[in-house]
């Protein structure tokens, strides 16, 4: 028994920053994101009697760094009493490094442990599980612009806007490829319980998930960009406030910001979004593109540039 998938990150434009309910990992709001398609992880699960435990590989190299999640992630797909397996993991962008590398990961991986032990889970039920294991990865399910809506004890996604609708393109200017240094959920409780500033960011998401609605639904590049950028500044100002404070930009992240916002005085249709991560990612129309990668690329302190468009979501692949 095996099966590969391939799934890709998202990019929140409107973010969640918290969970209601740490046990089931749901998250304190809801949240849209653009489903991205030229960077992706793969992940394939073999079912092998013979193994004595699961064993992961990322990139080539065995990690027991994320294997507890993994198998967690798979038990829930298939059972505790699955047989063993091996999963091997391949990215081609920086994990753990803000780029929703989890989510893409998680999302491939009950993809491709319904299809290897034959669960036949519906993509609601998948999407649920996924997000079990990281709160992004429901949304990385669907492609297009997508919103996570919360339910009582679960989440549901939707796709607002399928990619070929709107074909906007995405570049990410990656100031510091390696892992962050605390990661996105010991941040969020971090930020759940210190920052002064959480309770009224929750509660100003459901305004800001409607001007985004909108924006999506009229094709309103600039409307949108000022509701996304507005509400990264505000996830990162709960962030700031946090105690010890959490502050993931680097000097190269702000450079970024004025970048983008030197092209947006000379006329070019663009808008910034920063996760929980140094990396900015730009989002802009197609004729954009190539101005902005390369204002982007000669910015201080950027390492690489990266340009997707918006993409499908997760599937299977042949093995």
């Amino acid at each position: 028994m095996q099966a590969q998938a391939r799934a890709q990150p998202n990019i929140a434009l409107i973010k969640y920053w918290g969970k209601r309910d740490l046990a089931r990992n749901l998250p304190a709001t809801g949240s849209i994101s653009l489903t991205l398609a030229d960077l992706f992880t793969e992940m394939r699960v073999i079912a092998d009697d013979a193994l004595r435990e699961d064993v992961l590989l990322v990139n080539g190299d065995e990690s027991r760094t994320m294997l507890a999640r993994v198998s967690a992630c798979i038990d829930q797909v298939a059972g505790d009493r699955r047989p063993a397996v091996r999963v091997e993991s391949h990215s081609n962008f920086p994990i753990a490094a803000g780029l929703a590398s989890s989510a893409a990961a998680f999302a491939a991986l009950v993809v491709a442990a319904d299809a290897a032990f034959e669960t036949r889970k519906t993509p609601h039920q998948l999407a649920n599980l996924a997000g079990r294991a990281s709160g992004s990865a429901a949304r990385s399910l669907l492609g297009g612009f997508v919103e996570l809506r919360n339910r009582p004890d679960e989440v549901e996604v939707a796709t607002l806007l399928p990619a070929v609708d709107w074909p906007l393109q995405v570049v990410v200017a990656i100031t510091a490829p390696g892992p962050k240094p605390v990661s996105s959920g010991d941040a969020m409780e971090i930020s759940r319980k210190t920052s002064p500033f959480y309770d009224r960011w929750v509660e100003q998401q459901s305004a800001d998930l409607g001007e985004a609605r909108a924006a999506i639904e009229t094709r309103d590049l600039r409307r949108l960009g000022a509701v996304a950028e507005h509400n990264c500044l505000k996830m990162h100002s709960v962030m700031w406030a946090s105690r010890p404070p959490l502050t993931y930009w680097n000097s190269a992240t702000v450079a970024c910001m004025q970048t983008v916002r030197d092209l947006q005085a000379g006329g070019t249709e663009v808008f910034f979004t920063i996760d929980a991560g140094p990396q900015l990612k730009a989002v802009c129309s197609a004729a954009a593109a190539p101005a902005v990668r390369d204002a982007l690329a000669a910015t201080a302190g950027v390492g690489d540039v990266m340009v997707s468009g918006l993409g499908g979501g997760a599937g299977t692949l042949a093995t």
